[in-house]
């Protein structure tokens, strides 16, 4: 009788703090603290990081955080946000991007009393900027017309162009457009800068100015500790040759630019350093004494998902060599440890993103901490700071030693928010997925979990499809908003996903609907029966991209396992896909080919089997689950058409569907008030098809 009366005490308790504890929503979602633009300072003493509070929030600002003692300060408070922030190399103040004076500067602001300054007065604004160690030289990513000699040639053309009365677009070359904008006359360039004798910046120079296309972004940029040259990643377009074949080619190169010469230097050369790689070179880094450069390669030109391998150059003798080339991760992030010795990366790995030590000189690679997604890798010493969030944590700031131990958390960020928040148990599995080989995947209770009831299933299937849902809190997907409305989530990474080795990855090309289809259908039968308060016959399947391919591709191939489908953005049709979307490698090299087939000189290729044999709108005859199809206007990646031919379809089938459209959203939903629709459109859907 006391052990009865024991458990029921346990059971009562158990209830009650259920009862008590916060349901957690997307509005909730939305209140959450962001961290933004991580730094440590030169002598790793302290850090500074932008804190945005809610995805809405205008109060957005800069803390200073001493490492060792946890004080933390305020910085700023101006009603403009700051952004892109730097460390003067003395540590004695910051800089900073802000609009304060009507467009986007540079600032400088001392971290010992004392207001911002600034420091570049340009007509134009300033996308992003690096500075060089010893603080005397700025690389800057600028808006402009290519040929314009100066700044104010950009100012006039963008005037005249106010001016005219007509408004058209017009192209000789692809791409048209891309992402969600479509393209124009005005691009992205780098310049170079330096302050004049009042410590101010109001010239800045092209050396790239009549080139046609954008840098690949100012984190694609390096500058030599002593800026005497900078390295930067893009696709060439010097000249209209160069420039033809951007839409279906991944070969970004390294150009290496000399800047010896300082203020007085008229002219640049680029030279593109790895002109003999077709395929992708990416993210140079100098080390901090400027006798390496490391950066991350593929070797397959046309693909986007071939691993990144670490390479490096000595820059005493120009060689380069690959670093660890045998080791099956694609490299992510890549910093030196302070003695230019190591190079800690970052890398996707078995549901996770790791911190790794690679030893350039031995190739030797070193798991440092593989819990979480880990990003912002920065090394003082034996200890490494880095920022980390997982499938029930937001992002914080965390430190370690070098050896993986001694882990301890920094900051925390949302403790307020999330003190009656109850997030929902999860665990990672595997099961023998395609060929008996190993898949990996996570499921996670509901957050109302009792033992003994069973729990309709939210079945997420993730995009890419050479992506992860891997253990990270995700601000579009996060699965803790599924626990949260009772589902008992489960996601699978099947063969084609990343951070499972080469081979696992590449295996979904030109396979779209065979391997992942059969791992799917082999980790929902094998989770059913591992954990049994799922509840098998009471599932929904839902994906984004070619998650809501996959949606499509499971309507008329699995038509009979799920209640409900949820289709965000899902390609419909592969032929008018390939023929709308944007970034033509991607379904050159995964689908075989381009839609009307390959071309020789005088001979004409076959067209691949791919776009019939994996091509969802083919086997719309056996559709018949109920769909919700989901799709932002401005999505130029899957152009919208391809929702609504699935809707098309499933209406005039008469099977119910529902069509939502997001006009001012692209591929992803990502203004605040808009995922709330979208959420609350996805519960509604999963409610009347789940009998919950």
């Amino acid at each position: 009788m006391k052990k009865t009366l024991i458990l029921a005490a346990v059971s009562l308790a158990a209830t009650v703090n259920a009862a008590s504890a916060d349901v957690f929503t997307v509005e909730k979602l939305n209140q959450l603290n962001q961290l933004h633009d991580v730094t440590v300072s030169p002598q790793g003493d302290s850090l500074i990081y932008g804190l945005k509070k809610g995805s809405s929030s205008l109060d957005n600002h800069l803390y200073n955080q001493d490492i060792k003692s946890g004080k933390v300060s305020q910085l700023t408070s101006h009603e403009k946000s700051e952004y892109n922030v730097v460390w003067a190399d003395d540590a004695k103040s910051i800089y900073f991007l802000s609009s304060r004076s009507g467009s986007s500067q540079i600032w400088q602001l001392p971290l010992h009393g004392g207001e911002a300054k600034q420091v570049s007065d340009l007509p134009v604004g300033i996308n992003g900027f690096k500075l060089s160690k010893n603080g005397q030289v700025f690389a800057l990513s600028l808006t402009v017309k290519p040929g314009c000699k100066d700044l104010a040639c950009t100012v006039a053309a963008k005037k005249a162009d106010k001016e005219k009365k007509y408004n058209i677009r017009a192209y000789d070359e692809l791409m048209v457009r891309h992402w969600d904008v479509w393209a124009t006359e005005y691009k992205d360039h780098l310049f170079v800068a330096y302050k004049n004798e009042l410590g101010v910046i109001e010239t800045a120079q092209d050396i790239m100015a009549d080139w046609s296309s954008d840098i690949a972004g100012i984190g694609q940029v390096t500058l030599h500790p002593k800026g005497s040259s900078l390295v930067f990643s893009a696709k060439d377009s010097s000249t209209k040759t160069a420039a033809n074949d951007h839409a279906w080619t991944t070969n970004f190169d390294l150009f290496e630019v000399d800047l010896s010469q300082g203020k007085q230097q008229a002219s640049f050369n680029l030279i593109n350093m790895t002109a003999d790689n077709k395929a992708w070179d990416a993210q140079p880094v100098f080390s901090s004494n400027g006798r390496y450069l490391a950066y991350k390669a593929m070797q397959t030109p046309g693909y986007e998902a071939d691993k990144f391998t670490l390479q490096i150059r000595d820059n005493r003798n120009g060689k380069i060599k690959s670093v660890a080339p045998q080791w099956d991760r694609s490299v992510s992030s890549i910093s030196f440890s302070q003695d230019n010795k190591t190079l800690f990366v970052t890398a996707q790995d078995v549901g996770q993103k790791s911190i790794f030590a690679i030893s350039t000189e031995f190739n030797e690679v070193r798991k440092v901490y593989d819990v979480g997604s880990n990003a912002d890798v920065a090394s003082f010493g034996d200890n490494i700071i880095f920022t980390r969030h997982t499938l029930a944590t937001p992002k914080n700031i965390f430190t370690i030693n070098a050896d993986g131990y001694e882990l301890k958390q920094l900051t925390h960020i949302n403790k307020d928010k999330l003190a009656n928040i109850d997030f929902a148990e999860y665990k990672q599995f595997n099961f023998k997925g395609w060929n008996d080989e190993k898949v990996h995947g996570y499921w996670l209770k509901p957050a109302n979990y009792q033992a003994g009831n069973k729990y309709p299933i939210a079945f997420l299937v993730h995009g890419g499809p050479q992506g992860s849902f891997g253990n990270m809190f995700h601000y579009r997907w996060n699965a803790q908003l599924w626990a949260a409305q009772g589902y008992g989530v489960v996601m699978v990474d099947f063969h084609g996903s990343t951070g499972y080795g080469q081979e696992f990855t590449h295996s979904i090309s030109r396979d779209w609907g065979g391997k992942p289809l059969e791992d799917l259908q082999k980790g929902l039968d094998f989770i059913i029966k591992d954990q049994p308060w799922l509840d098998g016959e009471n599932a929904c399947a839902l994906g984004a991209s070619y998650g809501g391919y996959m949606m499509n591709w499971i309507a008329g191939n699995w038509s009979e396992r799920f209640n409900c489908l949820i289709n965000h953005a899902g390609l419909y049709d592969m032929p008018s896909f390939y023929q709308s979307t944007e970034e033509l490698w991607f379904p050159e090299y995964d689908m075989g080919g381009s839609s009307w087939g390959k071309e020789k000189g005088d001979t004409k290729g076959e067209i691949s089997e791919d776009y019939a044999k994996f091509n969802p709108s083919a086997y719309v005859n056996n559709w018949k689950t109920p769909m919700l199809v989901i799709q932002g206007e401005l999505d130029y990646r899957v152009p919208y058409a391809q929702s609504l031919g699935a809707f098309t379809t499933l209406q005039r089938k008469g099977i119910d569907s529902r069509l939502v459209m997001f006009p001012d959203e692209d591929h992803h939903i990502r203004k605040p008030d808009n995922l709330v629709v979208w959420y609350e459109e996805v519960f509604k859907w999963l409610k009347k098809y789940t009998n919950k």
